[in-house]
């Protein structure tokens, strides 16, 4: 954000879905809010199983919608309730639940030039061709600032040891 002037940002929206990059996304998003004197919108966005044309499809669409919305209200009720307790993160907060691509939600919900959207920059290793697609759609299509969050050093850890214990590889206790 350099040469970017950061006093005009009013809202810091950020994408959560309870994934450890979200988490640490919305830790930072968090954190810049209380700088800035800004909002923090968490977002969580949600598709139907099959997508909107699946729905569509389906004789009874009104009511499974009906239902994944309340899920996802409940998913991003538990994931701020477990991040910020009962003392909430220390600034005006708006959730909101939308439906849709992550990308496109996000880039929607960020849609002034004076909002900062804060994205979890997706995995590291062997899985990064197929991830970050939400970091890269929201950083070449959204009007204001991005901040790409790269995932915690303990994302890489929790990885490899689960990458041990799928191989049923020896963990060396020594190092823990």
């Amino acid at each position: 954000m350099s040469g970017y002037d950061v006093s005009t940002i009013t809202r810091v929206v950020v994408g959560v879905s309870g994934s450890l990059g979200s988490v640490t996304a919305l830790r930072r998003a968090t954190a810049l809010a209380r700088r800035l004197g800004a909002e923090l919108w968490p977002v969580l966005a949600w598709e139907p199983p099959g997508g909107d044309s699946a729905v569509r499809r389906s004789p009874a669409a009104g009511l499974p919608v009906e239902e994944w919305q309340r899920l996802a209200k409940l998913r991003l009720a538990s994931v701020l309730e477990e991040i910020f307790d009962a003392e909430g993160p220390g600034v005006p907060m708006r959730p909101l639940v939308v439906q849709g691509a992550p990308g496109r939600a996000l880039v929607a919900t960020a849609d002034r030039e004076n909002d900062l959207l804060v994205v979890g920059a997706g995995r590291r290793g062997l899985r990064r061709a197929f991830s970050g697609r939400v970091s890269r759609h929201c950083l070449a299509h959204a009007v204001c600032p991005v901040l790409a969050v790269p995932p915690s050093p303990l994302q890489s850890e929790l990885l490899s040891v689960h990458r041990r214990n799928t191989w049923h590889l020896r963990i060396d206790t020594r190092d823990l």
